[in-house]
């Protein structure tokens, strides 16, 4: 049986990382979190967490999630923004649902590292 990643391919996800920065990029809630970010090298980390998420061979070799967002404030609704975003990108070109549950499932398994607890509090 084909891994998620095999039946998504890389180029996929490329194009799906490409497409979802673009939206982010241009949502007035979202960009800010961007601001002075090496833009460059943080697709290169999601497009290899995304493999690595699918089952690909590339190995994600960044930060901790907890580490890689301590401080950025990030809210419940602005991840769950994004990760409607990302879902979005996937359909767009032709993941299949089974492929977009497993991906909103592992958004859902990590969202306790990502959203910061104190912006959840404040809100």
């Amino acid at each position: 049986m084909a891994s998620y990643y095999e039946k998504v391919g890389a180029s996929t996800v490329r194009e799906v990382v490409d497409d979802f920065y673009a939206v982010a990029l241009d949502d007035p809630d979202l960009k800010p979190y961007f601001e002075g970010v090496d833009l460059p090298r943080l697709k290169r980390h999601m497009v290899m967490l995304l493999c690595s998420v699918l089952g690909g061979p590339e190995v994600y070799e960044g930060q901790d999630l907890a580490d890689a967002h301590r401080g950025m404030g990030i809210t419940g609704e602005h991840y769950e923004l994004v990760g409607d975003m990302v879902v979005t990108a996937l359909r767009k070109h032709g993941a299949d649902e089974e492929v977009v549950r497993h991906v909103a499932t592992v958004l859902s398994q990590v969202r306790g590292a990502v959203v910061e607890q104190s912006a959840e509090a404040a809100r």
